[in-house]
Parts: structure tokens; sequence; C-alpha cells
């Protein structure tokens, strides 16, 4: 099946420096928040997480950004002894890209990663549901199952072996922290002339380029 017939005009934005600033995670945050008030997208902080093995192989998959931290690191959790934590473990860089449909926007990131404190994860996952807890201890992610049932009877162990509402952190479970040194801006245009704006990092602030589209 060919796809060279799917195309849409961009029309809803532009993109100039004066309105970007010169801080790109300020401006992030401006642009994650008038996706969330939109109400048109269904999980603005789903982002696109890119990482390599040793052999630099990428893989890629959606995960969700659960913080922006006052230093500007962007984070997310997972099962460290995923193929993901692995990868992140063995090179400790990565990229992310949120794609934001209705508002015509993508926002790419690439930057050093980092573990999160076991205080700072112990901190975000007593918010998550029960449930989501107890999920933590009953996957083994990116491992194989022999099929549904096995995993829905992993699930029940966990819950019986942590009854009540305190459910631990589990030893292989955590976040990471992407530091990013670059962070680029697309905001789709007609004509497929599309506005561009990257920012790398330099010493203490950052430089800002435009881009061709």
């Amino acid at each position: 099946m060919a796809y060279r017939e799917m195309r849409r005009s961009y029309r809803e934005g532009e993109l100039a420096e004066a309105a970007a600033g010169d801080d790109p995670v300020a401006l992030f945050r401006d642009w994650i928040r008038e996706a969330q008030d939109s109400g048109a997208v269904l999980e603005p902080n789903a982002m696109a997480l890119a990482t390599a093995d040793r052999d630099g192989t990428p893989s890629a998959r959606m995960v969700l950004l659960k913080e922006v931290t006052p230093d500007g690191a962007f984070v997310f959790y997972t099962n460290r002894e995923s193929r993901k934590g692995g990868e992140l473990d063995e090179r400790p860089r990565a990229a992310l890209v949120f794609w934001w449909e209705p508002l015509e926007r993508q926002v790419r990131i690439e930057g050093d990663v980092a573990r999160t404190t076991d205080a700072e994860t112990a901190d975000y996952y007593a918010t998550r549901p029960r449930e989501s807890r107890i999920g933590a201890w009953a996957s083994r992610q990116s491992r194989p199952v022999s099929g549904r049932p096995e995993l829905e009877a992993q699930f029940r162990d966990a819950d019986a072996a942590h009854p009540g509402e305190d459910v631990p952190v589990p030893p292989w479970w955590g976040g990471y922290r992407i530091v990013p040194d670059a962070i680029e801006f697309w905001q789709g245009r007609t004509g497929r002339m599309h506005d561009r704006l990257r920012y790398e990092r330099t010493g203490d602030g950052w430089s800002r380029v435009r881009l061709q589209p």
C-alpha cells in the first residue's frame, strides 16, 4: 500500500524568535501546558524515547514524562531491567520526541542520562495507583512470557504478597533524568516551510539558531 498521497497542510501557528525567547525549558513548559489546555491532546506528556545498545543499534518506544525538574531535566520512570533500562545503563544518552498533532507542533530533545535518586523514585512511586505499584512487581518488563494467564498469575501473586496500601518500590524499578544539551521546536507551516528553532547548551546558557525545514 502506498502512502504518497497522505498529506495535510499545516496552518495552525508560527514560531518566531521574539516569541520563543532564550530559555528552551521555559518554552517547553509553555508548549506542554498549551497542549494540555487545548483538550485535544490525549496524553500531552507522551514522548518517544530513543536509546541505543552498546553496538549502536537503536530502539524507540513511547513513555510518559513525569516531571521537568527546576534544573531542566526531563524525568520518566520504568523497570530498570527492561531493554530501555539496560541500554540507558550501557549508553547513558537518549533522545525524546513530543508530537502534539492538533497544535501541529513537535519538540526534540537530546541529552545525557542519569538515574533518579532513591528518594526521588520513592516520592513518585507513592503517587501511583495501587494497581500500578503492584504491576511494577508483577511484570519483569521486556522478558518473554508464555501467555496472558501467566502474566495475570504473576499479578495475583504480587497482589497477595503486598496486601494493603503499603507497596514498596521494587529494587529493579526507578527513574531516569535526561539532561538536555539540545532542544528543537518545530511548528508546522504552509507549503512545508515549517518553523524550526534549535537551542544548544553553551556553558550556563543556550544558543539558538533557526534551521531550514
